[in-house]
């Protein structure tokens, strides 16, 4: 479940079984629909596994984010929400979290659900290019692949995608700095937006944090993973009923269910592998 790792990740998880440091970790998840679809599997179980290691998952869903639209991984600029539509589509966002996390308070490592609208609501476009701005280069930004792709392409970037990385940066610098956050995971296309944040916070702080990413899923004849012809499988019986959520798995090719065993459940390798040999 891993493709690209930071320098000293492991050891910083590693420190819960030498003098029981428990490490915040996050995730975003983009709140463009009131239900999450099985693609967001991926990083909601990157946040069980946190937690059943004895660390802690913050699931952050982006309702100032949101507003603004991640070019990672497209090709042109997304329409962009109404703060009412935000409001309802992180509503049920949050309601799906709570089924896979334990937000017990009573709990070590209880799982916490920040909203990022909270600390973006009072910020004003001048404190922000003069307090956060500042440290980050033109250059860097326009370094990254997401964004490279994007100013190569027909139809540009627009200034509010360019800074994406940028806000996203910011959310990680607001959690190392309130919440003690010093790991965020994602998609593999969030290299360079987690990365930034982690820049952020050493040029900013003179902090450390760290990163991984897991690998993007696809079919093995190349399709999206989670896309059937009546488009995504949601997590939402609303919108995907469950006979239909179970024939998207059984309906799994060989070669596609050997390798979702090994991503979307908890049985150990010796188990996996007397499944599949």
């Amino acid at each position: 479940m891993i493709q690209d790792i930071m320098p000293g990740t492991e050891e910083q998880l590693n420190k819960l079984s030498l003098n029981g440091e428990i490490t915040s970790g996050y995730i975003g998840f983009d709140p463009t629909s009131d239900s999450l679809h099985i693609g967001s599997l991926v990083p909601i179980l990157l946040l069980v596994h946190l937690q059943r290691s004895g660390h802690q998952p913050v699931a952050l869903v982006g309702g100032a984010t949101g507003m603004v639209g991640d070019p990672s991984g497209k090709s042109e600029e997304r329409n962009l929400l109404s703060e009412e539509t935000l409001n309802h589509n992180l509503a049920g966002v949050k309601r799906q979290l709570e089924k896979y996390l334990d937000f017990s308070p009573t709990r070590p490592n209880a799982a916490l659900l920040v909203n990022n609208y909270d600390w973006f609501r009072n910020i004003t476009f001048l404190d922000f290019i003069r307090d956060i701005g500042k440290h980050i280069t033109v250059n860097y930004m326009s370094a990254k692949d997401s964004v490279k792709k994007r100013l190569e392409g027909e139809n540009g970037m627009s200034f509010t995608e360019f800074t994406y990385q940028l806000v996203q940066g910011y959310d990680f610098y607001w959690l190392y700095t309130h919440k003690n956050c010093k790991l965020q995971m994602g998609g593999s296309d969030q290299w360079g937006n987690i990365t930034t944040g982690t820049e952020l916070i050493r040029r900013k702080s003179g902090g450390l944090a760290y990163a991984f990413t897991c690998p993007l899923l696809t079919k093995a004849d190349g399709g999206k993973f989670g896309k059937t012809e009546k488009g995504n499988v949601w997590l939402d019986p609303e919108k995907t009923s469950p006979y239909l959520f179970y024939q998207f798995w059984l309906n799994a090719t060989d070669a596609d269910a050997q390798k979702w065993i090994k991503i979307f459940t908890f049985l150990t390798t010796t188990e996996i592998g007397a499944l599949t040999s």
